[in-house]
């Protein structure tokens, strides 16, 4: 008897697995490739700037969709293809961006090498592409996983194909508000995406802070009330409890104000809190994870061995993944060029250490890579998944891996005889390196799940995805390195300069590599916050023994990943996501109590799908205005290039931004509640 196919346990996709259309073509390739580079850049010029980057996932949708449009016969699948070759560039170019300029920081390298950074690009970003395949089943059917931006981008592309009455309305209305709003708040600076007040009470601070980004409410709304609630009791911890406690226990400046006082708590203690939380929450979670994952894989080895006995391919077009034996074959191979880039690149050809040590240490790294890189690049997609790609700590994950491999370095180094500040300068460096690789990684496989859910969505073919992913990520990995020498030459990265008499106003602060070095530095000099850390850890647990209790007893969550975010990041990227979820708790409950259990069914799908709408096209004309913006603040080197707002009225632009976000809370609300 023939074998059924096997089927996608998911919602019918727009195009049905049973009809083909192109979806790698030329003009796919060349639109791919202009995006890729143009995306990348900008990208480059805000992760270093700011610490942050836009995903380039909804943009490159927008845009794309926008030129495809003017030739008869482009699809939808085509349009997807663009999509995932650009975000992808910008996802690379982050991770990157984030991390190797570390090394400039600690002095190691005066620019930016072009062939060790193409190389350790191609390198990270392979393994990135090949981790998320065996991930990709899994995580696609995990029904608590919202993925807000692949579901925007989804019906983005879904209403200009379809062209449902009133769909291409309310995502286009959408997209205006969320870009007018973006635009006044980063561009002109009339209003403000943050607002801090914080007071000296006695020894102590006490305070909140409110985030008002509309792409970050937008997304909120989508992803709801559970992974609000979990952001919350995380802000509750640090922020509320853990800023006033520790401000009394530790002190605080005379010379800072209230806020800058804050911030260094947050900076100094309530981060490492976090990091500590989501470490401990990663490692419950890829427990969790390791059913399905060895599930999936067993699934795709199983049609590997039912193709070659049976001679047919039967499984549904959308559910082909690249063959997993060509996962685990690719990343075995990948092993050793990682292994001689750490001998003999990372680690200084010149340094004086034994071969055989050298070799131990290498080996050890890139095991380390393999291993550790695939257990945290599967909690990033988790993230991907439950909070967005853009809003996912990929920051405090590193920080957990180069933890990790910097206290097992420390245990190694005891065999030797080095003084305190050569373990200190190698261990940095390695740990480092390691860490480019894995941030690259790091970064594909967040920006990927959101990707392939939108080929999910469309009905896109997997595996002719993931060879977009691998072209994109090629593409990018040549082009980083220039970009970044020439930012590096243009404005100087992380207090370092390339030439004498430089800007200091202008140079690119480059926080998150800041972060990397001086943690790194900090396990090495004995200098770190291990007890913040325990703390953390000491949260994870209880959450979750608290999130098994209650989804047993109530069938809700509490994940201990949202807990230790709302922890760990800053309350202007927190605070709209409870915002977004909120409102949309309070939309569903009204429309309940509207309509009767009879009605509900039908009445209540044309409500939420109309709020969703609205929502995707906030977060899509917001990310879209981001992207723009990052032209004149390149060209003009400052972030305040279109600013209008002057310095004594910037109070103001906090007030006024807060009555605007009730505004537009309520615009919504009106919107979907109307009948």
């Amino acid at each position: 008897m023939p074998r059924k196919p096997i089927l996608a346990k998911t919602d019918e996709p727009i195009i049905p697995a049973n009809k083909n259309l192109p979806e790698i073509t030329f003009r796919v390739l060349v639109l791919g490739v202009i995006l890729t580079v143009v995306l990348a850049a900008a990208n480059a010029y805000l992760g270093l700037k700011v610490g942050v980057t836009v995903s380039a996932s909804i943009p490159a949708a927008v845009i794309s969709m926008g030129i495809l449009r003017f030739f008869k016969n482009a699809n939808i699948l085509e349009n997807t293809m663009v999509q995932i070759m650009a975000s992808v560039g910008e996802a690379l170019t982050a991770g990157i961006a984030f991390i190797l300029p570390a090394l400039i920081i600690l002095h190691v390298w005066d620019n930016f090498n072009y062939w060790q950074t193409v190389i350790t690009s191609l390198l990270g970003g392979t393994l990135g592409v090949l981790f998320t395949i065996p991930l990709r089943r899994a995580l696609l059917q995990d029904r608590t996983l919202r993925y807000p931006e692949a579901v925007a981008i989804g019906n983005v592309l879904k209403a200009s194909t379809k062209r449902e009455k009133g769909d291409l309305k309310s995502l286009t209305i959408g997209g205006i508000v969320g870009a007018t709003i973006a635009l006044f708040q980063s561009g002109f600076q009339i209003l403000t995406d943050t607002f801090q007040y914080w007071i000296k009470v006695s020894s102590t601070i006490v305070g909140f802070g409110l985030g008002l980004s509309p792409a970050l409410i937008a997304a909120g709304y989508i992803v709801g009330m559970n992974v609000a609630i979990s952001l919350l009791v995380g802000i509750f911890i640090g922020w509320l409890a853990g800023i006033p406690i520790l401000g009394w226990f530790y002190g605080i400046s005379s010379t800072e104000t209230a806020t800058q006082a804050a911030m260094s708590i947050w900076r100094d203690y309530i981060r490492y809190i976090g990091i500590g939380t989501m470490l401990v929450g990663g490692l419950w979670t890829l427990c969790t994870l390791f059913k399905p994952v060895i599930t999936s894989m067993a699934t795709s080895f199983s049609a590997v061995r039912h193709i070659r006995v049976n001679k047919t391919n039967n499984i549904l077009r959308t559910e082909r993944d690249i063959p997993i034996h060509y996962v685990f074959i690719g990343a075995a191979l990948l092993l050793v060029p990682i292994f001689l880039l750490i001998c003999w690149s990372i680690i200084p050809a010149n340094f004086d250490m034994p071969v055989s040590f050298r070799y131990f240490i290498s080996g050890f790294s890139t095991i380390y890579i393999l291993i550790g890189g695939f257990a945290f690049c599967s909690i990033m997609a988790y993230f991907a998944g439950l909070i967005g790609s853009t809003n996912s700590p990929v920051s405090g994950l590193l920080v957990s891996a180069l933890l990790v491999i910097c206290l097992l370095f420390m245990f190694f180094f005891s065999w030797t005889s080095w003084d305190a500040q050569t373990k200190e300068t190698i261990g940095s460096i390695v740990a480092i390196g390691c860490m480019v690789i894995i941030g690259a990684a790091l970064s594909i496989s967040n920006d990927t799940m959101q990707d392939l859910k939108v080929g999910q969505i469309v009905g896109a073919t997997p595996w002719k995805q993931q060879a977009m992913l691998m072209l994109g990520m090629i593409v990018a990995s040549f082009i980083i390195p220039p970009i970044l020498q020439l930012l590096y030459n243009a404005y100087g990265i992380g207090g370092v300069f390339p030439r004498p008499n430089m800007n200091p106003s202008q140079m690119l602060a480059a926080p998150q590599a800041g972060l990397m070095a001086t943690v790194a530095k900090g396990v090495f000099s004995h200098h770190l916050a291990w007890g913040m850390i325990g703390i953390g850890a000491l949260i994870a647990i209880v959450c979750i023994i608290i999130d098994e209790i209650v989804k047993k007893s109530f069938g809700t969550r509490l994940p201990v990943l949202a807990v230790g975010l709302g922890i760990y990041l800053p309350l202007d990227s927190s605070v709209p996501v409870i915002i977004g979820g909120f409102l949309s708790h309070i939309v569903n409950t009204r429309l309940c109590k509207r309509y009767s259990p009879v009605q509900q069914e039908k009445q209540l799908h044309s409500h939420k799908h109309k709020g969703l709408l609205l929502a995707c096209g906030i977060v899509a004309g917001a990310s879209l205005m981001g992207v723009v913006l990052a032209i004149p603040f390149a060209l003009q080197e400052s972030s305040d290039a279109l600013r209008l707002m002057p310095d004594a009225y910037m109070p103001f632009a906090g007030v006024l931004s807060i009555f605007v976000t009730l505004l537009l809370c309520l615009w919504i609300y009106r919107s979907v509640m109307k009948k």
